[in-house]
């Protein structure tokens, strides 16, 4: 009898993460949609004019315990329970520190719940706190894996 609700639990299990597996399937997952929602979100916290708001659009498509890490800067790609509040709180105070900004989406794919986009972005501004000046071209690839059609971990390699 055990191993007979054993094989239940696991099959029930099976059929829990097939479901959700296919909910991110190719069918069922617009990926071009999303690769450019995202981007154009995430482009609108950067711009000089951003709002709280611009900040919170961006954070809806992250899970609560999101991952982040950025090379070199940030190795650390740990999920964690305030992985979007710690988000919101970096977000917020780099808020309005641009003076330009500039985007462009160069590619995106999807494959194994992960899309991969790719853009190049120009900004220039005052850093917070050392109130210098900055200027930054960048080409940048984000692996964003996904998980019930959120982003649990944003892996950003910039040049």
């Amino acid at each position: 009898m055990k191993l007979l609700i054993s094989l239940f639990i696991g099959l029930l299990m099976s059929l829990t993460f097939a479901a959700k597996a296919e909910n991110l399937s190719s069918q069922n997952f617009n990926s071009e949609k999303f690769a450019n929602e995202y981007f154009n979100a995430w482009s609108a916290t950067q711009s000089p004019t951003a709002t709280k708001q611009d900040i919170e659009h961006y954070l809806s498509f992250l899970t609560d315990d999101v991952g982040h890490q950025h090379y070199p800067y940030d190795s650390d790609d740990t999920r964690a329970e305030d992985g979007k509040s710690s988000m919101r709180e970096g977000m917020n105070y780099y808020l309005g520190a641009h003076t330009k900004y500039s985007s462009e989406l160069v590619s995106y794919s999807f494959d194994f719940n992960v899309v991969v986009i790719k853009y190049k972005s120009s900004s220039t501004g005052v850093h917070p706190q050392t109130k210098q000046e900055m200027t930054i071209n960048d080409t940048t690839l984000e692996v964003l894996e996904l998980e019930d059609g959120k982003v649990s971990l944003v892996r950003k390699y910039s040049d």
